[in-house]
């Protein structure tokens, strides 16, 4: 790491995530009024609202603000580059909600998911959970339009918003090639690691880092070297990132997680964890595994031994290594091509943030067999 690097302090996160909280509660807002007075329901509106101030981690556009800062674009974050950043985040919102809906799933961050939410609000009707997943499909449609309504009213000059539609274009081709392979492969898992990997790299990796950074830098107008030294970055910390999601999917503790540590065995999702489980699985644990992985009716007893087997197998702890080691490989891009310090500190942090496992919000199940990655702390 050079000198620097090491002494100049990093982009404020915290204030950029206000700016772009600020900016997409203030849209939602208009969204609500524009429906009241054409008298439409303003429920949908409401409905995007409550989802976007649950929480979540925002990396998208704060990645997209960082390609920004890596390019050489102004710290004063011109509104135009916040609005694409927030476009972002309301795509994220629309995949968010028809993923739930693929998943069954009844929570997310520690709220009902959109559909559980609209079935409740409309729970007079006879068909109250059809109509919650009916309109849910609805409202991510709609929180997809609204990410382009935010993006084409950014005020983006000609030439940012050509290079922004080609960045998100194929962003959005990518994450919905992912979550089809991620469907084709749910309920059939196996000692496949590279069909997990693949799965990875189409439904998070792209679209979670690569995309949103190369946005950023996109719109500065990058140098080709900053973004090659990008891709470098996320890449590996793309990987690292789902690989730890997934870990937490099956052992993370749900009063942290705000989700359910058992849906992921219920659909038997085929993760990298899951893959590297039955490659080192003997043939008794594998049986056990294939029996139990995929039964929708899978009770937390079935799940705790589900998740004893796969820690005996030490499936938790190569995924831990493999986290480390490509977060490494990420921290190591930033040392390798020099990029302005304030946002190669602040990529820093967020690699850092982004991979570490808190030891506190996991299961007690096994824990020796979950480790935090070495010289990561939360």
């Amino acid at each position: 790491m050079n000198a620097s690097t090491t002494s100049s302090p990093p982009a404020d996160l915290v204030s950029i995530r206000r700016q772009i909280d600020t900016m997409l509660a203030d849209f939602v807002a208009a969204k609500a009024r524009a429906a009241t007075a054409t008298r439409l329901p303003v429920d949908l509106a409401e409905a995007v609202r409550e989802f976007l101030s649950a929480g979540g981690k925002r990396i998208r556009p704060l990645l997209c603000v960082l390609g920004w800062l890596a390019a050489g674009g102004s710290p004063d974050i011109p509104e135009s580059v916040l609005r694409a950043a927030g476009a972002l985040e309301m795509f994220h919102a629309a995949v968010l909600i028809h993923d739930d809906i693929i998943d069954s799933s009844d929570t997310r961050r520690d709220r009902p998911t959109a559909h559980r939410a609209l079935a409740v609000r409309h729970q007079t009707r006879s068909d109250a959970d059809c109509f919650g997943e009916h309109a849910a499909i609805l409202l991510g449609d709609l929180a997809f339009i609204w990410s382009g309504e935010l993006l084409h009213t950014a005020g983006l000059t000609p030439r940012m918003l050509t290079a922004a539609l080609s960045v998100l274009d194929a962003m959005r081709g990518d994450v919905q090639y992912g979550q089809y392979l991620d469907l084709l492969a749910t309920g059939h898992p196996d000692a496949d690691l590279d069909r997990a990997l693949q799965i990875i790299r189409y439904k998070t990796v792209a679209y979670t880092c690569q995309r949103p950074l190369q946005l950023g830098a996109a719109l500065a107008d990058a140098a080709p070297e900053v973004h090659a030294a990008l891709l470098a970055y996320a890449s590996p910390l793309g990987e690292a990132f789902q690989l730890r999601d997934d870990l937490l999917g099956v052992f993370g503790d749900p009063a942290v997680s705000g989700k359910s540590s058992a849906d992921d065995l219920r659909d038997g999702k085929h993760s990298a964890l899951i893959a590297i489980a039955f490659a080192r699985a003997d043939a008794a644990q594998a049986a056990q595994l294939r029996a139990l992985l995929g039964n929708p009716e899978l009770d937390e007893k079935a799940a705790a031994h589900c998740r004893a087997i796969i820690a005996a197998t030490g499936a938790a702890t190569e995924i831990g290594r493999m986290i480390a080691g490509r977060r490494d490989l990420a921290l190591a891009a930033l040392d390798a091509r020099p990029l302005p310090p304030s946002a190669s500190n602040a990529l820093r942090a967020m690699a850092i943030r982004i991979t570490a496992i808190d030891t506190s919000s996991v299961t007690a199940a096994h824990p020796a067999e979950i480790r935090q990655p070495e010289g990561v702390k939360p």
